[in-house]
């Protein structure tokens, strides 16, 4: 099976910017090129730190209340130099959580949601920016056909990985959802043919309406176990 990866779906035209780019450059960076945040270069293009609006939006946080409200609470020194800074090298986050191309998009979804970011630069071996990969890139995998699904699991999971005849396991997509229907010779592999489908790009989620002729999870002998039970599976990516 080939799983797509953060090279197949991320964003390889990068807007940057550089240490020294001015704060209202930058600005006009997000503006211009609709994005929400770009990426700091050095001259060799080796990644050093991310400008977000987030990040531009405390200076304007900090500027005085025209009504005379007071800023809740005193801005540490490290916060008091970010508002005041010029350029980027002053505004930008530099503790980055980076991607490299060769990852899953289930290992760049995790590493979003672990550490609480919407997008991640990404690098090769020796941290030169490549490109960014951003939660709508990853969710690009949602929108494979149920054609296309339906196609890597019978060729992939069910003749190539299991052996199994498609005579007995039908397969069924629809919108995204695997449903699979049939008979298979142990009841334990049910949940392994579950798992193998979920990994297919673009599944939402899995449903067997599958019989077996041996129960082999439970200590049967050969030949002593149900036959035509059915069994429903469902888990999560």
């Amino acid at each position: 099976m080939h799983h797509r990866t953060v090279a197949d779906v991320m964003t390889r035209s990068v807007v940057t910017a550089h240490p020294d780019t001015p704060f209202k450059e930058l600005a006009d960076l997000l503006d211009r090129n609709a994005v929400s945040a770009v990426p700091v270069v050095d001259a060799a293009d080796h990644l050093v730190g991310l400008v977000s609006e987030a990040d531009l939006l405390q200076k304007e946080a900090s500027l005085p209340d025209p009504q005379g409200r007071a800023r809740a609470g005193t801005p540490t020194h490290a916060e008091q130099a970010r508002v005041t800074a010029e350029t980027a090298q002053g505004v930008m986050t530099a503790d980055l959580f980076s991607a490299h191309p060769e990852w899953t998009v289930p290992e760049a979804a995790r590493a979003m949601e672990q550490h609480h970011v919407r997008r991640l630069p990404v690098v090769d071996e020796v941290d030169r920016l490549i490109g960014i990969v951003s939660r709508t890139d990853l969710l690009r995998v949602f929108l494979r056909s149920d054609t296309a699904i339906r196609e890597e699991i019978v060729d992939d999971v069910l003749q190539q990985t299991l052996w199994l005849d498609t005579r007995d396991v039908a397969v069924e997509v629809e919108d995204g959802v695997v449903t699979l229907r049939g008979q298979v010779e142990n009841n334990s592999m049910i949940p392994l043919l579950a798992r193998l489908c979920w990994s297919v790009d673009g599944v939402v989620a899995v449903h067997t309406v599958l019989g077996y002729q041996v129960d082999d999870t439970s200590g049967h002998a050969p030949g002593t176990g149900p036959t035509g039970t059915r069994s429903t599976f469902r888990g999560r990516h």
